[in-house]
C-alpha cells in the first residue's frame, strides 16, 4: 500500500497523477474518516480547479457529507472558515507553490487545521481498501455556498493590529498576487487599513502569467523593480494559495523567509517573558538569536506546516514560523497565514515609524542557500542511510534528514515531501560560506545517488 499525502496534502500533475477519479475516492475517504457532517471546500486559482473540486463535492456526498463552498480564496480563509461555519473539516483545491502543470488537495479538521500524519493514514487505509462509507439514497449529502468568508477574515485579521497606527502611517504596498487567490484578499486588507495599494498580477489565472507561484527572489524580480520604481514602501507577494507572504523593503531588496519571520517573532515574543517558538529544523541562528534576546525557547520539529500548527495547539505557544517566510499566530489562527504576516509587518513599521530597511538592519546579518538536487523517485527514500554514513563523523541533528553544523554555519539535507528531489539548506555568516556549505551538501547528496545505484 502506497503513500498519498505527502508534506503538505496530495499533490500531481494535472490530468496525469492528479485525476477527477483520485480526487473522487480521496473525497470518498475524507467524508468516510471526518463525516458525518458539513465539509468546507475552496480552491486556488489553478487550472483544473473547477473539475477537481467537482469531483470531490461529489465523492462527500455520496457519504452522506454536505459540502459548504465558499468560493476561490486563500488556504488560510477556508481554514479560519472550518469551526466558523461548525464543519467537521474542510477540503483545498491547491498546489500551493507549485509550477502550474500541478495541482492538490490539502484537508483539514474542524478545528482549520490540516490533518495530522496519524489521520491522513486513516484516510490512505480507506482509499486503498476502498471501505467507503456509503450514504443511503435518502441520506446523500446537499450543498450550498457561502460568500462572506472573505470579508469575514479580512476583519478578523484587522482586529489582532494596531489599525489606527497603520492608517495614520499611509503606506505605498505593491501586492503581488501571483495570479491567484491571495489576490481576493491581501489589496482589500491593506487599502481598508489605509495604505495606497499597487496590485500586480492580480488577474485570478492558473498558467500563472505573471510568475511563477513560489514567492523565490528570483520570481519577484519584477515586483522588487515596480517597488524602487515607484517609490513605494514595500513590497509583499504571495505564492499560489497565499499561506505564505515574501517582502520587499523600499529600496527593492528582497527578505529572506527568516528575515521577515524573525522580525515578526522579535516583537511577538517580547510582549510575554518565557515565550515559547515553535519551528522546524530548517529555521536558522538568526530565529535562535531572536528567540534569545526575547528571552523565549525555541521547540524544533521536523519539517512541515502541519506538524508545526499541531506542536502549537498541544503546547499553546505564542508563535510558529518556517524559514520559507510561513508564520503562524495563534491567536488569529495557529497556521500559515500570508495575509496576516502582511498585516503585521505594516504594523511594525507603522507603529516604530520606521523604513522595512531600517527593521531589517537591525537584525543579526546571516547569508543562505537554496538548492535542489533532482534524485530518481525509486531511490529517493533510500538516500537517508547512505548519507548518515557519510556524516556519521560530523556534529549534526537528524530529526529530519540531516542537519550538518559547521563553525561557520550549517547545512540541511532532506526529501522533498511533493516532487522527486532533496533540498538542500545552507546558512552562513558570510554568502561565501553559504554557497560552499551548499556545494558540500549537493556533493554529499549526489554521492548517496551512486552508493544507492550501485
Amino acid at each position: 500500500m502506497g503513500r498519498l499525502f505527502g508534506t503538505n496534502g496530495v499533490r500531481g500533475r494535472i490530468n496525469d497523477e492528479m485525476t477527477p477519479e483520485l480526487a473522487l475516492r480521496l473525497a470518498r475517504a475524507v467524508g468516510t474518516v471526518l463525516g458525518p457532517g458539513e465539509i468546507a471546500i475552496s480552491r486556488d486559482s489553478r487550472r483544473g480547479g473547477t473539475m477537481l473540486t467537482n469531483a470531490v463535492r461529489s465523492g462527500l456526498l455520496s457519504t452522506g457529507c454536505s459540502v459548504v463552498d465558499i468560493g476561490p480564496s486563500p488556504t488560510p480563509t477556508l481554514q479560519f472558515m472550518i469551526p466558523r461555519l461548525n464543519c467537521v473539516g474542510g477540503i483545498m483545491i491547491t498546489a500551493s507553490h507549485n509550477p502550474p502543470e500541478f495541482n492538490g488537495i490539502k484537508v483539514m479538521g474542524a478545528d482549520g487545521i490540516e490533518v495530522s500524519r496519524e489521520v491522513e493514514s486513516s484516510i490512505e487505509d480507506v482509499y486503498f481498501n476502498s471501505s467507503f462509507r456509503k450514504a443511503d439514497w435518502a441520506e446523500i449529502g446537499s450543498t450550498r455556498n457561502y460568500d462572506r468568508a472573505i470579508e469575514q477574515y479580512i476583519s478578523a485579521i484587522e482586529s489582532h493590529v494596531d489599525a489606527e497606527a497603520i492608517h495614520k502611517r499611509s503606506l505605498t504596498v505593491v501586492v503581488d498576487g501571483a495570479n491567484s487567490v491571495g489576490s481576493l484578499v491581501t489589496p482589500i486588507l491593506m487599502r481598508e487599513l489605509g495604505c495606497t495599494v499597487i496590485s500586480l498580477n492580480s488577474q485570478l489565472d492558473g498558467a500563472f502569467p505573471g510568475r511563477n507561484p513560489e514567492p523565490t527572489p528570483e520570481n519577484i524580480v519584477h515586483l522588487a523593480e515596480v517597488v524602487r520604481s515607484t517609490g513605494a514602501d514595500l513590497g509583499i507577494a504571495h505564492d499560489g494559495d497565499a499561506d505564505r507572504a515574501t517582502f520587499v523593503d523600499e529600496n527593492g531588496r528582497i527578505l529572506w523567509g527568516d528575515q521577515s519571520f524573525a522580525i515578526v517573532a522579535s516583537r511577538v515574543l517580547a510582549r510575554k517573558s518565557g515565550s515559547t517558538l515553535v519551528t522546524p529544523v530548517s529555521s536558522g541562528r538568526l530565529i535562535e538569536d531572536v528567540a534569545r534576546n526575547a528571552g523565549a525557547k525555541i521547540d524544533w520539529t521536523v519539517v512541515g506546516s502541519v506538524v508545526v500548527s499541531h506542536r502549537l495547539k498541544e503546547t499553546g505557544a505564542e508563535l510558529g514560523g518556517e524559514e520559507n517566510g510561513g508564520v503562524f499566530y495563534p491567536p488569529h489562527q495557529p497556521v500559515r497565514d500570508g495575509a496576516m504576516t502582511a498585516a503585521q509587518i505594516v504594523e511594525i513599521m507603522s507603529v516604530e515609524n520606521k523604513s522595512l530597511s531600517e527593521i531589517v538592519n537591525e537584525l543579526p546579518q546571516y547569508y543562505s542557500t537554496k538548492i535542489k538536487v533532482s534524485v530518481p523517485s525509486e531511490i529517493k527514500t533510500r538516500l537517508l542511510e547512505p548519507l548518515l554514513e557519510l556524516t556519521k563523523d560530523n556534529e549534526r541533528i537528524t530529526i529530519d534528514g540531516i542537519k550538518l553544523i559547521y563553525k561557520d554555519g550549517w547545512v540541511l539535507l532532506r526529501p522533498s515531501g511533493t516532487e522527486p528531489l532533496w533540498r538542500c539548506f545552507a546558512e552562513g555568516k558570510t554568502q561565501e560560506a553559504a554557497d560552499r556549505l551548499c556545494e558540500k551538501g549537493k556533493k554529499l547528496i549526489e554521492e548517496a545517488i551512486r552508493m544507492s545505484n550501485s
